[in-house]
């Protein structure tokens, strides 16, 4: 595109972007609405060929009514002499490509984050009929918040369904990801999505690519004959299921894969799931019942306390009463010059050495009463003496009659 800087009137070419075996991809401004754009130029090796330009517009348009939060919207389709583009909304942001080549493998829950949404783009786009055909890391966008956007739909399907027999650079510029029906020129279906996306989950988790060659022969034999490597055998933190999908998903056979991406983004995000439920599991298991009260906010339930067996209070031991202590005498269990062993007390004459009554000393009786039945005696005791005086005075009052005489009468 020597010389042009402006396409229809309308697309104002700033910078180059980037570029590929069919593209180049330039950072223009839409002067009708005042936005920028990605516009992306076909080769002009590709645009001699009028099947293959009908069919890349028809995909393209295809595309464009496609809209999807993980695929890149597509704006316009047109052409400028003999130059033909796509436009497409501007990405701010890097290709998982790049983001490979800096950092290596990827962190688990990035990895798998990424590969659920590429495959959230790429199933909505085999429920709409269509086929990438081009699953590659330089062809899935990331933008500044971490969302993938898939792009590049249309120009690989439209190029195999118009000249499969032509196996040229252009087409080959990525065999690392095609599938095995590829690399033998078959027509592509989502089954060759759904292992080209297996490859690219492969290098995240690995940081590296599952078969590598000298020429783009040996990869295609590779892909068509060779075992597929366990991406566990090269990270060993990830989990076997994880490891076992990626082998699924990159069988020979577009049988033995998944049919379409949505099945294999559905099998992503349930290894998600278990592997956040895992330490949340192992948390609650060690939490102890104080613990889940606090978490919950609430606060514990006082226990009742044990119930106690009712205990039977002793019997009463009477008071007995000690001398007075002599004026001057020093304290009981002291002298004056120090401390001195304690007075054993004197033994009461109730008990027994061994705790038991002494029967001699309350008279037979060995009952829980006996203090109450020693009162009664001592109240019986005083009633007879009273009624003793009584019957005194009684007598002595007689004793005047009997001196003047009466007695005798009566």
């Amino acid at each position: 595109m020597p010389g042009e800087t402006l396409l229809n009137q309308r697309y104002e070419l700033v910078a180059q972007q980037g570029s590929g075996g069919m593209s180049v991809i330039y950072r223009a401004l839409d002067r009708m609405l005042g936005r920028m754009v990605a516009v992306k130029i076909l080769r002009p090796n590709l645009t001699k060929d009028p099947a293959f330009l009908e069919k890349f517009q028809q995909e393209a348009r295809s595309v464009a009514r496609m809209s999807h939060p993980n695929i890149v919207t597509v704006h316009d389709v047109g052409s400028d002499g003999s130059t033909h583009y796509i436009v497409m909304e501007m990405v701010e942001g890097d290709d998982l490509k790049k983001l490979i080549k800096t950092r290596g493998a990827l962190s688990f829950e990035k990895a798998l984050d990424l590969g659920i949404q590429i495959c959230a783009g790429l199933g909505f786009a085999h429920r709409s009929q269509l086929v990438h055909a081009d699953v590659k890391p330089q062809n899935i966008l990331i933008n500044r918040d971490g969302v993938v956007k898939v792009t590049d739909f249309g120009i690989a399907q439209a190029y195999t369904d118009t000249m499969p027999q032509t196996r040229s650079e252009v087409v080959w510029g990525s065999p690392h990801y095609f599938a095995p029906e590829q690399a033998r020129g078959e027509k592509p279906s989502p089954a060759s999505d759904v292992y080209s996306i297996g490859v690219v989950l492969f290098e995240m988790f690995t940081g590296r690519l599952p078969f590598v060659g000298s020429s783009q022969r040996e990869l295609a034999l590779a892909h068509i004959q060779a075992d597929v490597p366990r991406a566990a055998d090269l990270n060993p933190q990830l989990p076997a299921e994880l490891s076992n999908v990626i082998v699924k998903v990159m069988s020979k056979r577009p049988n033995d894969r998944y049919k379409h991406a949505d099945q294999l983004g559905h099998i992503l995000q349930q290894i998600r799931e278990r592997r956040r439920a895992a330490p949340a599991a192992i948390a609650a298991e060690r939490m102890t019942p104080s613990t889940a009260v606090r978490q919950q906010g609430a606060s514990p339930r006082p226990q009742a306390a044990p119930a106690r067996s009712p205990k039977i209070a002793p019997p009463p031991v009477p008071v007995r009463r000690e001398p007075a202590a002599a004026i001057g005498s020093p304290p009981a269990g002291r002298s004056g010059t120090g401390e001195a062993p304690a007075v054993p007390a004197p033994p009461n004459p109730l008990f027994n050495p061994d705790g038991t009554i002494n029967v001699d000393a309350t008279g037979g009786y060995s009952g829980p009463f006996l203090p109450q039945r020693q009162a009664k005696r001592e109240g019986a005791d005083i009633v007879t003496i009273i009624l003793v005086i009584l019957a005194f005075i009684a007598v002595a009052g007689l004793a005047p009659l009997y001196l003047l005489g009466v007695f005798p009468l009566l």
